[in-house]
C-alpha cells in the first residue's frame, strides 16, 4: 500500500468521525479497545495520517450510533475518498506534498493568491513553464519537465472550464512582470496570456506596484484555498524548495486572509493592472 496522501474527502471523512466520537462521548480508549486496534492507530485515523477504508468507516458509525442518511452519506463519502484523482498517475514526477496540494486545489471552489517573483502555475503558459522548471537548482530529464508541464496544464483546465471554472483572485507583485522569464519573447507572450484571462468573469488579476512601498506580505508569497461545503474550512498555503506549510486554524487562516485583503488595498484596481501589463510588454526589449 502506498503512503497516504490527505485530500479534502478525507479530511472531511475524518473529521465527522472525530466528531461522531466526541458526540457519542467515547474517550480513543473506549474505541481503539473494541475494535481491536492499537492508540497509534486511532491517532492516524483521527489526524489523517492513514487511509481508513469503508470496512472499518462501517464499524465505527455502528460504535458512535449513527443511523439513516447520515450513515449513508459518511459510507458514500468513505468510498469515494479511497478513490484516486488524476494526478496519482504523475506520482513519480510529484512531491507527496505536492500531490496533496493539487488534492486540495481539484476540490477548491475558490483560489486567492499573492506571489512576489513569479507568475503563478495555474497563470503560465507553457513556455514559461518550461524555462521555470529547467533553471531548478536541481533540473529534471527532459521526460520529467514533460510531465509536469503536462500537471499544470491539467490543473489550468478548470480555470477555462465552461462549467463551474475555478474562480481566482491573484494579486502578483510588478516584479512578476518584470522579471525577463526565458527572454524578451517568452515573457511578452507570458503577459498577453495574463491579459487574455483578466478579462475572464471567474479571474481577477490585481498588480502590487513598486511605488506600492511596504506591505502586509513581504516575508513571502501565499495561497488561500476556498471549498464550497461548511464543513471543509479555508486552508493557507507556503511553498518552499523542500517542502510546504498548510495552516488549517481558523485564527491563523484568517491572518493570512487578512493580509489579502491589505495586499488587495494596496494594488492596482483591474483596469490599472491591465494598463501596467500593456506597458511592461511594450517595454520588453
Amino acid at each position: 500500500m502506498g503512503k497516504h496522501i490527505p485530500t479534502v474527502r478525507t479530511r472531511r471523512l475524518t473529521g465527522e468521525l472525530r466528531r461522531h466520537r466526541e458526540k457519542a462521548g467515547l474517550t480513543w480508549e473506549e474505541v481503539y479497545e473494541p475494535m481491536g486496534w492499537s492508540e497509534s492507530k486511532m491517532y492516524r485515523i483521527e489526524n489523517d495520517k492513514s487511509r481508513v477504508i469503508p470496512r472499518d468507516v462501517k464499524r465505527l458509525l455502528n460504535l458512535y450510533g449513527v443511523t439513516g442518511e447520515e450513515f449513508d452519506a459518511l459510507m458514500e463519502l468513505a468510498k469515494k475518498a479511497t478513490e484516486k484523482g488524476w494526478w496519482h498517475e504523475y506520482g513519480q514526477d510529484l512531491p507527496s506534498w505536492f500531490s496533496f496540494y493539487i488534492g486540495l486545489e481539484d476540490a477548491a471552489s475558490g483560489i486567492r493568491e499573492y506571489q512576489m517573483s513569479l507568475v503563478p502555475g495555474l497563470l503560465q503558459t507553457e513556455a514559461y513553464m518550461r524555462a521555470i522548471l529547467s533553471t531548478a537548482p536541481l533540473t529534471d530529464s527532459d521526460d520529467g519537465i514533460e510531465r509536469k508541464v503536462e500537471v499544470r496544464l491539467a490543473r489550468q483546465a478548470r480555470v477555462t472550464a465552461d462549467d463551474a471554472p475555478l474562480g481566482l483572485w491573484m494579486i502578483l507583485d510588478e516584479a512578476v512582470i518584470r522579471r525577463q522569464v526565458g527572454g524578451p519573447d517568452i515573457m511578452r507572450e507570458q503577459i498577453q496570456h495574463l491579459i487574455n484571462l483578466a478579462g475572464r468573469r471567474n479571474v481577477t488579476l490585481q498588480i502590487l506596484p513598486f511605488r506600492a512601498g511596504e506591505h502586509a506580505s513581504m516575508l513571502g508569497a501565499f495561497t488561500l484555498l476556498e471549498f464550497p461545503g461548511a464543513d471543509d474550512p479555508d486552508v493557507a498555503y507556503q511553498e518552499s524548495q523542500t517542502g510546504s506549510l498548510y495552516v488549517e486554524k481558523p485564527d491563523q487562516v484568517g491572518r493570512y486572509s487578512l493580509m489579502f485583503d491589505h495586499l488587495r488595498e494596496k494594488a492596482l484596481s483591474g483596469a490599472e493592472s491591465l494598463t501596467l501589463l500593456k506597458q511592461a510588454g511594450k517595454d520588453l526589449k
